[in-house]
């Protein structure tokens, strides 16, 4: 089980949707406890309540910035819509792999479909994730 993180969805520079994968930017207000950079599976619970399977970025994006800030990306698998501004939790998971530079925007790309496809072959099962659900239930 990784750490339960609180945060709400702010505007990135848009790039993940232009890739075909886009993010949920989730600001924490603190770093404090996020995994090291890596991506990995990862569970989302909107305001609604609803509970979203997740490939979750933690890093700099590394492939764009030489020295950007630290950020906590989530995309949402199977999702469309609208998360700007919304309290969201999110939960860290199993280790996909670490954060990595590309030489390409295509190789970022490929990579990323292999991350999701990583993500949704995962178990994904957790007792934090047990206990959003039945938050959400109840």
């Amino acid at each position: 089980m990784g750490p339960v993180v609180e945060g709400v969805v702010v505007r990135g520079d848009g790039r993940g949707r232009l890739l075909g994968y886009p993010t949920a930017n989730v600001e924490t207000g603190s770093v404090a406890d996020l995994p090291h950079d890596g991506v990995y599976s990862g569970w989302v619970r909107l305001e609604d309540g609803s509970v979203h399977r997740s490939a979750v970025s933690v890093g700099r994006r590394p492939t764009y910035y030489e020295d950007g800030a630290l950020l906590l990306e989530a995309h949402l698998l199977d999702f469309d819509g609208d998360l700007y501004d919304q309290r969201v939790e999110l939960e860290v998971g199993e280790l996909v792999r670490r954060q990595m530079r590309f030489e390409s925007t295509d190789e970022l790309v490929a990579q990323i479909g292999r991350d999701v496809a990583r993500v949704r072959s995962l178990d994904g099962g957790s007792r934090a994730f047990a206990d959003l659900a039945e938050r959400a239930e109840g």
